[in-house]
């Protein structure tokens, strides 16, 4: 990969067990949790969310550091190699090469493996001076990752054996389990497992915080795993659900056994998925797209968490970061599901039906699509803007939640997935039909622009969502060309009032001269509906290239950000 990434990861198992390194070279910066916000301004000026972990090596009786800041001087960091399921790290210090290979088996479609909280470093060290040496290896983690801040609270540690292999095992003492929610927080329920097949084990005190540590002897490879038991993990609705790995009953250590046996099979189609991802995006995007592609598929698949409900049916949460905390969110499921829809479908499903039940609750208030379903690991109904009309997102949840569902339908063909909620699809199509040609003033998914009348992208996202229902209807047997016919007219009407005469659409109906991107508009080629002219299309995407800057095109005209999801759909 010859993309330069924000941040490298680490351990990829879900929001809460996710460590990255935010820097250049892994001995830069302590490693640090997903919500790590370097330029934010936090709470006594603390501005990073550590989980560190170090690592080093002695070579010959000399101590070397590979992972995290430290006294002992940083081996030379010779090359750095991601895909989309392995991070490579290749060091050399005092005629020693060290191969430190983290990965985590996410593979959509093996839900059993994608959910066992275990995640791997492998350590080679070979000779390259001709010259026999005596190398180990010691990695170090620290009370950050199972507390939501070092001193929160004391913990416990314990030494253990298991399967043959020496572990340490780290807590904290008051297992406060699923009783807090939030977005700027990390987990402080449950336990950290480290444990190495070739080695020893230990506790240790250091900087102030307590540390689990294993030793490894590298005259062979060793392979190192770090297993995280949150013993539940997700509040639905009242009710606490555990993961798929452990919906039996299955304890982290026979998980982590069985990570050790399965290593070198999960290798060979780790090795395989990648380069397939590279190969296809490459034929599709180019180079820098299979690179974006394969840095991303870690994020976006840590960044949810697989339970099953009381009825023994995947819940597939997301949890936003630095965005409210909020779970099961409709418009980060929506840009989300292309790669879903590639993969396994079913996970579609599975964002779905928390928004599903709560709509279809009395506790929903409204005709349209709720936002979230919860404060991420609280599932119990939304709390974003305290369920105010105007902190809602009518148009934007409505047409999302339409579109998913044709989505899913037309890769699943299983039109059965959506027969218990026809009505409440129909009932967001009418809150379309009603509101959707000219929004008045509400959220979008953009909402860190504000509020906006007229919003020509959401006006398309209505379209394209009465597209949507008339594509449902039609796999569910049912007459819906009233839907299609009325989205046909309102693109008509769209055309006409978005124009800003030159060949490109305005950003709001009442605001002629400006520009935004038109990412909802893929869905009238990706289901080949042709509700817009094709002229109209190559004039308004052409016009976009002149407003481009070095890392692309900004969102809108009101300032110079941009999205990537949107750029990419656009």
């Amino acid at each position: 990969m010859k993309l330069r990434a924000p941040a490298v990861p680490l351990i990829t198992v879900d929001p809460y067990f996710s460590v990255w390194s935010a820097a250049d070279k892994l001995t830069d910066c302590p490693t640090t949790h997903w919500t790590d916000r370097a330029n934010a301004s936090l709470e006594k000026g603390n501005n990073h969310r550590p989980n560190t972990i170090n690592g080093t090596v002695s070579i010959d009786g000399t101590v070397y550091r590979f992972m995290g800041v430290g006294e002992a001087p940083a081996m030379e960091q010779v090359s750095l190699d991601i895909d989309a399921l392995t991070t490579t790290y290749v060091f050399e210090a005092a005629g020693v090469n060290l191969n430190a290979s983290f990965f985590t088996p996410l593979f959509p479609d093996d839900y059993e493996r994608m959910t066992r909280p275990v995640s791997y470093l492998k350590l080679i060290a070979e000779n390259t001076d001709g010259k026999e040496h005596t190398v180990t290896a010691k990695v170090s983690a620290s009370e950050e990752l199972c507390l939501d801040h070092k001193g929160q609270m004391p913990v416990t540690t314990e030494l253990l054996t298991i399967g043959g292999k020496a572990a340490a095992k780290m807590g904290s003492v008051e297992q406060p389990v699923l009783a807090k929610k939030g977005d700027d927080i990390r987990i402080d329920w449950g336990y950290l497992y480290l444990c190495t097949d070739n080695g020893t084990a230990a506790v240790e005190e250091t900087d102030g915080m307590t540390f689990i540590t294993v030793e490894a002897d590298l005259s062979k490879p060793a392979l190192i795993t770090f297993a995280y038991d949150d013993i539940a993990s997700m509040v639905y609705f009242g009710k606490q659900l555990k993961s798929y790995w452990n919906r039996n009953g299955k304890t982290i250590e026979t998980a982590i056994e069985e990570a050790y046996a399965d290593y070198d099979e999960l290798c060979k189609k780790a090795d395989w998925f990648a380069s397939d991802l590279t190969s296809r995006a490459e034929k599709a995007g180019g180079e820098k797209y299979a690179d974006m592609l394969s840095l991303a598929f870690r994020q976006v698949m840590a960044a949810h968490k697989l339970v099953l409900d009381e009825e023994g049916q995947i819940l597939y949460i997301s949890k936003e970061c630095f965005s409210n905390g909020c779970a099961a969110t409709v418009d980060v499921s929506y840009p989300s599901i292309p790669m879903y829809l590639y993969y396994n479908p079913r996970l579609v499903m599975g964002m779905m039906r928390p928004i599903f039940r709560y709509a279809e609750s009395e506790a929903w208030p409204f005709d349209f699509a709720p936002h979230d379903v919860g404060t991420y690991p609280l599932v119990n109904g939304q709390v974003y803007g305290d369920n105010a009309l105007h902190m809602q997102m009518p148009v934007e949840e409505c047409g999302n939640m339409l579109l998913m569902a044709a989505a899913l339908l037309t890769c699943e063909k299983r039109p059965g997935l959506m027969m218990p909620h026809m009505d409440t699809l129909k009932t967001w199509a009418k809150y379309l039909l009603k509101y959707g040609a000219d929004p008045g003033e509400q959220l979008c998914t953009d909402d860190f622009a504000g509020h906006l009348a007229h919003n020509c992208n959401l006006s398309l996202k209505a379209i394209m969502g009465l597209v949507g229902m008339w594509k449902i209807c039609t796999m569910m047997g049912e007459d819906g060309s009233e839907y299609l016919d009325s989205a046909k007219e309102m693109a008509a009407v769209w055309a006409k009032n978005a124009a800003n005469g030159d060949g490109s659409y305005r950003l709001a109906f009442d605001r002629p001269g400006t520009f935004s991107m038109k990412y909802n508009m893929i869905w009238d080629k990706v289901f080949g509906t042709g509700i817009f002219p094709d002229e109209l299309k190559k004039s308004e995407f052409d016009s976009n290239f002149s407003h481009f800057n070095r890392y692309g095109m900004p969102l809108d005209n009101r300032s110079d950000y941009t999205k990537s999801d949107w750029l990419v759909w656009t």
